[in-house]
């Protein structure tokens, strides 16, 4: 008889019976069976205490590629929008956020992944029903036209010095374009990863699928508007300073949205430990900020530019703290089976009160 380490989690077997006869292997074979177990008999411990989904081997290096595709996303909109009012100063502050951002979140994803060759392998395939190989082209696109845009303002800013020789034309003609398109990639990037923690059986996470994305659009809006506060004039800094303050609106609302749609067993990892801690600081982070920013605004001055500048890391912050508080609070949720079960529990009572009753999950 062979055996494994889960036989540890093996109910005792009864003695056997004394004596010979056909039933004597057929008891056996009954007593190594586990009964089939069904959802509403099981209870809030789950199989024999046991979580009941495994979280993923993500660390901190993924919360963070939440937050930096945050920023980088929301300023490639932002550089876009001063592109086009002939906002010089916030342009090139902007594209080059987002290019360092999207530079240092592919680093913090393959950290996470442990060999740079892993990030490549999923750039040989598109699968359009995955929410990893649909991101890592969001990305790729995003980071390459950044960097058109972006290298475009580093020569100026050298005095055309950059050894590009004939190509400096060529960067010239493309640098716009690229700007633009790094527009359009910039809300998917912004967005696709609150659809890649939805796609999981992390309980939390996948209560929230619905309407995460907006709760990520808005904290990326915040925050890179945020970012171009801290950077540029307040006599460029209008736009930055409409997307803060929408953003702020935004994610305040979206969070409370969020949350009455959700199951509250489900929701009830965003309020306690490390992650309630997190979320409660980054909405009062977010309000102080965006108030900030509305006050810090017409002409310039020392005291407005410092006004500013703080605002624009309370923003920043807040982003990183909701993102940071989210990611907590999935991997928190699929340590405890009760926040699996019961909201499972719930949904069959609900499909059964509705009158189904004959499909695969109530039948």
């Amino acid at each position: 008889m062979t055996s494994s380490d889960f036989d540890q989690f093996r109910p005792e077997r009864p003695p056997r019976r004394k004596g010979k006869g056909r039933g004597r292997g057929r008891r056996g074979a009954d007593d190594l069976m586990v009964p089939h177990v069904e959802v509403e008999h099981l209870d809030s411990r789950g199989y024999y205490g046991h979580p009941v989904v495994k979280p993923p081997p993500w660390e901190e290096e993924v919360a963070a590629y939440l937050v930096l595709g945050g920023v980088a996303g929301g300023s490639g909109l932002l550089a876009a929008g001063a592109q086009l009012t002939g906002r010089s100063v916030l342009r090139r502050n902007a594209r080059l956020a987002g290019l360092g951002a999207a530079g240092a979140g592919a680093l913090a994803l393959v950290a996470d992944l442990g060999r740079p060759e892993r990030f490549l392998h999923m750039m040989r395939t598109f699968k359009v029903t995955s929410p990893m190989s649909v991101g890592s082209w969001i990305l790729m696109g995003y980071s390459g036209l950044i960097g058109v845009a972006a290298a475009g303002e580093v020569d100026r800013m050298l005095g055309d010095r950059l050894p590009l020789g004939p190509l400096r034309p060529m960067l010239r003609a493309l640098e716009g374009p690229a700007g633009l398109g790094a527009a359009v990639f910039g809300a998917p990037l912004a967005a696709y990863t609150a659809v890649l923690l939805g796609d999981t059986a992390m309980p939390t996470w996948n209560a929230m699928h619905r309407d995460l994305p907006f709760v990520f659009v808005s904290s990326a809006s915040l925050a890179a508007g945020g970012l171009a506060l801290v950077t540029t004039p307040a006599v460029e800094a209008g736009p930055a300073r409409n997307l803060a303050v929408l953003g702020v609106i935004g994610d305040v609302a979206a969070m409370r949205f969020l949350e009455s749609r959700m199951d509250p067993v489900a929701a009830e990892p965003l309020h306690h430990g490390k992650p309630g801690t997190l979320m409660r600081v980054a909405e009062r982070l977010a309000v102080i900020g965006g108030v900030g920013a509305l006050v810090s605004g017409g002409r310039e001055g020392r005291v407005r530019r410092a006004l500013a500048a703080v605002s624009g890391a309370a923003l920043v912050a807040a982003s990183a703290c909701t993102r940071f508080g989210v990611f907590y609070a999935g991997i928190d949720s699929a340590s405890d089976p009760r926040y699996t079960i019961e909201p499972q529990k719930r949904r069959l009572a609900a499909r059964r009160a509705a009158g189904i009753t004959d499909d695969s999950i109530t039948g």
